[in-house]
């Protein structure tokens, strides 16, 4: 927290500098629009013509402060967003509020984790890693939380964030770049939507006739100058007719190849600002390496192809100007040759084009992920192997307090299946939800909640928490029915971690125990690995016909001084101590 307390110090000072600055040429830009309109008055009055130089050496001051007025206020926008970011991490680090997206538009109740494991929505494990900005980004980092990536490619993620972690400063001004972007979903759809709408090349005549009639405009337009004679401004006037003309056959042609893309050009402009960063970043991991590599294209790097299609899509803006579209287009069809540059463009980099974002979003995404990493120290990258060796020390939930979170050591070798019991508020659920969190970042690469960690990456199948689901007329005990076959039909496929929390509450109790008794037995022939919470005893019998298989676990209840203390430590055996009734008669239940 300290590093970002500095931070904060230095681009608050910072920002108060850039800030007067640029109040400063505000005052001096207006003063010389003043002066300039002061000189052609008295220019005007007394026809001196030293008036109208000083004038016109206004106006080139003007010109001037306005490129400084506007590099400043780019200044001023950035460092106001790394000053932001900062604050933020530090209100997140006290615990006062999580100031980030939750991206609750990427939940997905039919997944085998995201709904029970909180991957997403308020206090989710994505708000409490989204660092993005980008609609691109945002949407990798959701992917790559639903997805298990190869082994190949965790150790590479794990080298990348653990490089992006020291990074401290690249990483914060990306970030900041990001923001400032003001991307929005909106918005990346219409670069998307563009890029993949393939118009007909232009008519060859068509082409020709740009060429020739802005010069047969431009032609006459000097012999006028030369000759003064007025015929020639009728020929121009022909010229001129003409080219709107030609201009307005290819209107719908223009208007369709701009459609719904708005503000497109600025959005290009702020992509090629993030890939510029990237380009010019020296990294030493392969993964970063790789990705930096692909933004070389003919070689030209990325960011200036996409500098090029912003400049393009903002001179194509002017045919919504009836003033500029007119002049320009009838003396020189000056957007019809922006369309052939467009098409031009489309045509040698639309393939590369998308690639170029989704690099953007893979650095925005690794960022989060050294953010985590950066923030928490003490938590470690896991060890891969490929032996199904699952094993945590002192691992606990990356989201719980450190202040007050309790570790566990936890093993799943040489037996692969445990079964886990506990009184209410024991802390089974939570150890469930650990178990599974781990796995899931474990599996892309990040750190986990643990002070070691040595794990084989699997699918991870959960099913804690469901719900009723009204619209398909569907019952709580059918959709967990639905989930522990689609848990079935998973393990068909490969070995998974699976993780299950109470099944089969929406059935008597007779019929409970058996299932679950059923359901423990058909995972672990499916070679499953992982965890079942249960407070039926005879549950727990099983392990003596499976011993090699099965392991029995628990959390432990304590009654000190007339008040329930849970230790949140986890121990061998079966759960003895119960707390139910005991809550009950202290509250006055019964």
């Amino acid at each position: 927290m300290e590093a970002y307390q500095n931070k904060v110090e230095h681009y608050t000072i910072l920002f108060n500098k850039i800030n007067k600055k640029y109040n400063s040429i505000s005052i001096l830009r207006l003063l010389s629009v003043f002066l300039c309109l002061f000189l052609l008055f008295y220019y005007i009055k007394t026809n001196e013509i030293l008036y109208v130089a000083f004038a016109f050496l206004s106006f080139v001051g003007f010109l001037f402060l306005m490129r400084i007025h506007s590099a400043l206020s780019f200044q001023r926008e950035l460092t106001k967003a790394i000053l932001k970011l900062n604050e933020n991490e530090i209100a997140y680090l006290k615990r006062e509020k999580i100031p980030f997206e939750n991206g609750i538009e990427f939940n997905d109740f039919s997944h085998s984790y995201a709904y029970d494991l909180d991957v997403f929505g308020d206090h989710s494990l994505f708000q409490n890693l989204n660092r993005t900005a980008t609609y691109i980004g945002k949407k990798t980092l959701a992917n790559q939380l639903l997805k298990l990536s190869s082994n190949e490619t965790i150790l590479e993620n794990q080298k990348a964030i653990d490089e992006l972690k020291t990074k401290i400063d690249w990483r914060q001004d990306f970030m900041a770049l990001a923001m400032i972007s003001y991307d929005t979903k909106e918005s990346y759809s219409s670069l998307i939507y563009w890029n993949s709408f393939k118009n007909n090349i232009l008519p060859k005549v068509l082409i020709a006739i740009s060429v020739i009639f802005p010069t047969l405009f431009l032609g006459f337009l000097a012999a006028y100058f030369f000759t003064s004679k007025t015929i020639l401004l009728s020929y121009l006037s022909y010229i001129f007719i003409a080219n709107m003309i030609v201009l307005g056959s290819c209107f719908k042609r223009i208007q369709s190849e701009i459609a719904k893309a708005d503000n497109v050009d600025k959005i290009i402009k702020q992509y090629s600002l993030l890939v510029q960063k990237i380009e010019t970043e020296s990294f030493q991991s392969k993964r970063l390496i790789d990705l930096q590599q692909q933004l070389i294209f003919r070689n030209t790097t990325a960011s200036k192809h996409l500098k090029d299609l912003s400049e393009l899509f903002s001179r194509m803006d002017t045919i919504n100007n009836f003033v500029t579209a007119t002049v320009f287009n009838g003396m020189f069809l000056f957007n019809l040759h922006v369309l052939k540059a467009l098409l031009k463009w489309k045509q040698n980099y639309s393939a590369e084009l998308e690639k170029w974002i989704d690099i953007i979003g893979e650095f925005e995404a690794l960022n989060s992920l050294a953010n985590l990493a950066y923030n928490n120290p003490d938590f470690v990258f896991p060890e891969i192997n490929s032996e199904y060796k699952i094993g945590f020390s002192n691992l606990s939930h990356p989201l719980l307090n450190p202040a007050t979170r309790v570790g566990n050591d936890t093993h799943f070798y040489p037996e692969s299946f445990m079964i886990l019991t506990g009184s209410n508020m024991s802390g089974k659920s939570t150890f469930l939800r650990s178990l599974g969190i781990n796995m899931v970042l474990g599996g892309i690469g990040s750190v986990v909640c643990a002070s070691k960690a040595n794990i084989h990456p699997l699918p991870v199948l959960v099913s804690m928490r469901l719900s009723d689901s009204l619209a398909d007329s569907e019952s709580y005990f059918f959709a967990e029915i639905k989930r522990l076959k689609q848990i079935m039909d998973a393990l068909e496929e490969r070995p998974a971690f699976v993780l299950l929390d109470e099944i089969l509450r929406g059935t008597n109790s007779d019929d409970k125990r058996n299932g679950t008794i059923e359901v423990v037995k058909k995972v672990i022939a499916k070679n499953a690995i992982g965890a079942i919470a249960t407070h039926d005893i005879e549950v727990c019998l099983t392990t003596n016909e499976y011993p090699d298989v099965l392991t029995n676990q628990c959390f432990e209840v304590e009654i000190k001084n007339n008040e329930l203390h849970f230790d949140y430590k986890l121990r061998n055996g079966i759960c003895k101590n119960k707390s139910a009734t005991f809550l009950m008669q202290k509250m006055g239940v019964i």
